[in-house]
């Protein structure tokens, strides 16, 4: 499934935003403008489908409270906070979507609850599946601490959208984490959105997958890496440790196979991305992928992803996946492919940050239209001029 329509109400750094969406989704603006924000929304309503991990309270209180999460540009009056998106197997089908979920939570006005679920509404091709509060919820109060989603004696008849919530992933891969995991004593986080634990998830993957996953990432790598040879993932006989071991077509023949050390943090944070796009599940959120990338990388990586996160393989098994990147990098929107129905512009102001899709300004159609790049057009539309920095002493 997709997301393909995402609505927020006084959500950090939006006051209201009502997104349509595509297969792969390019969020661009400035610094401080709610990139990271935009994806965490999508990571809360994972948290909150979790019931293992707290469920709603722990979401909340994982990002500092109510009040941290509430937009400061929120009136007053309007106590609380809301989230809503559709769902489709295929984001360019008509009518009703196959699925919608919706929540509104606000903070108990004494505190002894945390926050409560003000309305919850669940919907399949239209109809309607859930609708709360109900009876229940104004006999026993206590029940509106919990949503729906995360209750599996309540999310029967929708739990493929918990499910789905559930296996949304977040990575912004820190080399350095993961080129020294083995030295770190402090344990990954529950999603290791940082990489520490991916080589053992990248050891502990069945045999014929993981080398069937590493051969596409080989295949990639000889065509950016330069004399790359080999690449394989072992745990190691002596300390039990997993890496990856590496080789080069100018090393000598008789050259041993050499631990992942040996790459640089580009190619490490490559090989990490390449192999979390071939994962199934919800939408995949990335963070400035192009971070310690060579731009001929870049420029090659929007392609890749979905190739790889939504290409159906010859057996039929693997399921397509939506991908999501944040960036500032007008190289990775070089790619022809890219339309401007898939690029989500943010822009702040008063008010708080604004979203429009690129293809709604006739500005950047037009150049684009005109041939114009189209990273070239849209990433200077978004950022802030700030020629004194420059001056700065």
């Amino acid at each position: 499934m997709f997301i393909t329509r995402l609505k927020l109400h006084n959500w950090r750094n939006f006051r209201d935003i009502d997104i349509e969406l595509q297969r792969r989704v390019f969020i661009v603006g400035a610094n401080a403008t709610g990139k990271s924000n935009l994806l965490d929304a999508l990571r809360f309503l994972r948290d909150a489908a979790n019931p293992k991990g707290g469920g709603l309270q722990s979401a909340v209180n994982r990002r500092g409270g109510f009040r941290e999460l509430r937009s400061r540009a929120a009136d007053r009056s309007d106590d609380h906070l809301a989230l809503e998106v559709e769902l489709r197997a295929e984001p360019q089908h008509d009518g009703p979507p196959d699925w919608s979920y919706a929540l509104r939570v606000k903070q108990e006005r004494n505190g002894r609850h945390g926050v409560l679920v003000e309305q919850e509404c669940v919907t399949r091709g239209g109809e309607v599946v859930l609708v709360r509060p109900d009876g229940g919820d104004m006999e026993d109060r206590e029940r509106l601490t919990q949503t729906a989603l995360e209750q599996v004696n309540a999310n029967r008849e929708f739990r493929p959208i918990a499910e789905f919530f559930a296996s949304i992933q977040y990575l912004h891969l820190l080399p350095q984490m993961l080129r020294h995991a083995q030295d770190l004593q402090s344990r990954p986080l529950s999603d290791d959105p940082y990489g520490q634990g991916f080589l053992d998830q990248v050891v502990r993957t069945p045999k014929r997958t993981r080398e069937a996953r590493l051969n596409r990432i080989e295949n990639a790598l000889r065509s950016v890496v330069p004399q790359f040879s080999e690449l394989r993932a072992v745990r190691d006989e002596a300390g039990g440790g997993p890496r990856l071991e590496v080789r080069f077509e100018h090393w000598r023949s008789r050259e041993t196979w050499q631990p992942h050390g040996f790459l640089s943090d580009g190619t490490l944070r490559l090989v990490a991305l390449l192999w979390i796009a071939q994962e199934t599940g919800g939408p995949l959120l990335l963070e400035e992928p192009e971070t310690s990338l060579h731009d001929s990388v870049v420029r090659a990586l929007p392609g890749a992803f979905a190739s790889l996160a939504y290409g159906w393989r010859s057996n039929g098994r693997h399921r397509p996946r939506q991908v999501w990147m944040s960036t500032h990098s007008p190289t990775l929107l070089q790619d022809d492919t890219i339309s401007l129905r898939e690029v989500v512009l943010l822009r702040q102001d008063a008010g708080g940050t604004r979203t429009a899709l690129a293809s709604e300004d006739p500005t950047l159609c037009a150049l684009h239209e005109a041939g114009h790049p189209l990273g070239d057009a849209v990433v200077p539309w978004t950022g802030a001029m700030s020629p004194q920095l420059a001056r700065i002493k």
